[in-house]
């Protein structure tokens, strides 16, 4: 199984202007979409990219390893190097159609999509839009949330 710094290191290579921001929202589509892709049913999610969980953080998803790796780069480019990780054709599919898709939005731009989306809004619950939060976005609340627009 791939894990979220394979999945990390392909956007790098293949992305534009990939800040640590921008780089944790296209993990978190390719998840989200992978999950909603080969999963059939919210109650029997048994297929994943990769294992690690993402959290309801104030700037939206995040995923607290994939954090601690990248934020050394702050708001700044993560400079572009080849990847070395070889995914399956679902694998690649999922995360060229991520690619396609949402790269041509800011790290700034992504996160206030994820604010409008109900798996990040359902971690939060209650609270308020400064408050931190490392509420685990629900796998079956990222199914009926992407699952919908197919």
């Amino acid at each position: 199984m791939n894990t979220i710094f394979d999945v990390a290191q392909w956007f790098i290579a293949n992305g534009t202007d990939i800040t640590h921001k921008k780089l944790q929202k296209l993990c978190y589509y390719a998840y989200a979409w992978y999950l909603t892709l080969y999963n059939a049913s919210k109650d029997d999610i048994t297929v994943r990219f990769f294992n690690e969980k993402f959290e309801a953080w104030v700037h939206g998803a995040v995923c607290p390893k994939l954090y601690d790796k990248y934020k050394v780069y702050g708001a700044n480019v993560i400079p572009q190097q080849p990847c070395n990780v070889e995914f399956g054709v679902n694998e690649m599919e999922v995360l060229n159609q991520v690619l396609e898709v949402y790269d041509i939005y800011s790290g700034n731009d992504l996160e206030s999509i994820c604010h409008q989306e109900s798996p990040w809004k359902n971690a939060r619950k209650n609270l308020l839009p400064y408050e931190p939060s490392h509420n685990i976005i629900a796998d079956a609340d990222i199914f009926e949330c992407y699952g919908a627009r197919l």
